[in-house]
């Protein structure tokens, strides 16, 4: 997918600010309490998610994320398709106090690419 010069600059700036965590990390990361976050629209959703994932669109996760996830210090996974919608999800949870967030680096992607290899 092409993206504008802005957005991508945007989600360049998100990525390098907060923590990218690798596909690999994500299982046991989630045993050990963390939640993943699946910020895609709802059909994406819908089609395929990480077990266990909670979902609120990125349209929606400001206004949505305090009733949902009420905990600022849990470590939440923020995960798109691939890295750009996460790192800015995990950019603006972190803006609004949430101490862990986080994204899946290459999101859902590279998530299930780990069951293919």
């Amino acid at each position: 997918m092409s993206y504008t010069k802005k957005f991508q600059a945007l989600s360049d700036v998100a990525r390098a600010r907060v923590i990218e965590v690798a596909p690999s990390q994500v299982d046991a990361l989630m045993q050990a309490g963390a939640i993943a976050l699946d910020i895609r629209d709802k059909e994406e959703h819908e089609v395929d998610h990480i077990a266990h994932s909670l979902h609120i669109s990125r349209g929606k996760l400001e206004m949505n994320i305090e009733g949902v996830i009420p905990n600022l210090e849990i470590q939440i996974l923020c995960y798109c398709n691939a890295y750009n919608r996460g790192a800015l999800s995990a950019g603006t949870l972190r803006d609004m106090g949430y101490t862990r967030a986080c994204f899946i680096g290459g999101g859902l992607k590279a998530y299930r690419a780990l069951s293919t290899s």
